[in-house]
């Protein structure tokens, strides 16, 4: 077997929630000659500034999105991808898209580079490190932490049946301040609500989590992962900001992080059968959203 030694260690997640594709891919660039940009690109790709929330808090929401932007909001952030899907309803290219996806990842493997895919060991985004041509079989480093095997003939068909492998390749050619600019207008758009989803999403996620606080789903693990899973991709904004040099926009998602990081903690520290619990927690969502709507005049 070829395999990488990786794991997750190094890849800020104050929550241990941090949504997976997003920790996928800073752990794979973290893990190339382009290790620099690691932390940036979370937040250059846009996927810092997203948010999803269904009307049934299902964790899945989370992962609910148009998964074909991957590969340019990837490459807008500064980072050269290669990208393969097989969706549902396209069982007449599943074999070939999987033998497709299975080259990829030789390439990057060869190459140093962990692949991110979906599904692989639990039903998130992970990391393919290792292949085996002999045996026919893939060792895998789901978000868990647990390192496992994986046939080559599961790609793709395991819990939740599509294959999506995003490979890195090299930095894109674009200097710092077109980073900053497509990054800022693919967080507004979506911030917007002008992605497709069928969830609430961008800053309508905001009103969409609070009702849940407010009622029965509140003291959920439900919640607690959908707390844990956006706090800190806040943290990976500020950062990025600040780095850029965006010094009011950096401001703001300091603060916007802080009260998500307190919301979580809040979740798995507070008595949430309480009203005045559920309502210290929904407050600090409020005026989170309030400087998050402030940020996106800015942008």
């Amino acid at each position: 077997m070829k395999k990488l030694n990786i794991t997750w260690d190094g890849v800020f997640d104050s929550t241990g929630y941090l949504f997976s594709f997003a920790k996928a891919l800073c752990c794979a660039v973290k893990n190339s000659p382009f290790s620099e940009r690691a932390e940036e690109i979370v937040a250059s790709s846009g996927f810092a500034f997203r948010m999803w929330v269904s009307r049934d808090l299902c964790p899945s929401a989370t992962s609910i999105w148009q998964f074909d932007l991957q590969k340019s909001c990837v490459e807008s952030g500064g980072i050269r991808c290669s990208y393969i899907e097989r969706m549902w309803g396209q069982e007449d290219v599943e074999e070939k898209r999987r033998l497709e996806a299975m080259e990829l990842i030789r390439k990057s493997i060869d190459n140093g580079i962990p692949a991110v895919s979906w599904d692989i060991g639990v039903c998130e985004w992970g990391l393919i490190i290792g292949y085996d041509d002999e045996s026919q079989r893939l060792a895998v480093l789901p978000v868990t932490g647990q390192e496992e095997m994986m046939d080559y003939a599961l790609l793709g068909k395991r819990e939740l049946p599509i294959l999506n492998v995003l490979t890195v390749e090299g930095r894109a050619e674009k200097n710092r301040e077109d980073i900053l600019r497509d990054a800022l207008k693919t967080a507004k758009n979506h911030l917007l609500g002008n992605e497709w989803c069928d969830n609430a999403s961008g800053l309508d996620a905001y009103p969409a989590l609070i009702r849940h606080l407010e009622g029965e789903d509140a003291g959920s693990w439900n919640m607690e992962y959908f707390l844990g899973t956006y706090a800190p991709l806040k943290w990976y904004a500020w950062k990025f900001l600040e780095n850029h040099g965006a010094q009011e926009l950096a401001a703001l998602y300091k603060s916007v992080y802080e009260n998500w990081q307190k919301a979580f903690e809040g979740k798995k520290s507070l008595d949430l059968s309480f009203h005045e619990n559920r309502q210290t927690i929904a407050e600090l969502l409020r005026q989170a959203e309030a400087w998050e709507r402030e940020a996106v005049e800015r942008m």
